[in-house]
């Protein structure tokens, strides 16, 4: 089995957690970056803030402006975190280059928490198939 493999089983049997970078994955120009999801909300949000300032006052506008600023932080932005992180990782693993490609711009990294409750990480600066080696002896 090769260290790609290994590293895919071990995250799959939760005994490795693979990290993203959603900030670096999420710009435009990135494969996994969709626009509608990213921009529908803040836009609307600002165009519901421009009608109701027009059509009633300032005050309602802000009101309206910072309700859907809280609904944008609380519920959708975690929302579109957890589906670039599921985005990214479905790419990573769907080819050994792409997940080469992705770790050496720094979006993916490694964790893992050992027995003895030490923990182990691996960046852009170290070797993923090292790490993957290394936790494939100790987690057995």
């Amino acid at each position: 089995m090769s260290e790609f493999e290994t590293l895919q089983e071990l995250v799959r049997q939760d005994k490795v957690q693979l990290g993203v970078h959603v900030r670096k994955m999420n710009v435009s120009g990135s494969p996994v970056y969709r626009a509608s999801e990213t921009l529908t909300w803040p836009i609307g949000i600002l165009v519901a803030f421009v009608l109701v300032t027009m059509a009633v006052n300032i005050h309602v506008g802000a009101a309206v402006l910072a309700a859907g600023m809280g609904w944008w932080l609380w519920k959708v932005q975690p929302r579109i975190k957890a589906a670039v992180f599921e985005r990214t990782t479905l790419l990573a693993f769907s080819d050994e280059r792409l997940f080469d490609g992705l770790w050496a711009k720094g979006v993916l990294t490694l964790y893992a928490k050992l027995e003895d409750g030490s923990a182990r990480a691996a960046t852009r600066k170290d070797d993923w198939r090292a790490f993957t080696r290394a936790m494939a002896e100790l987690k057995g």
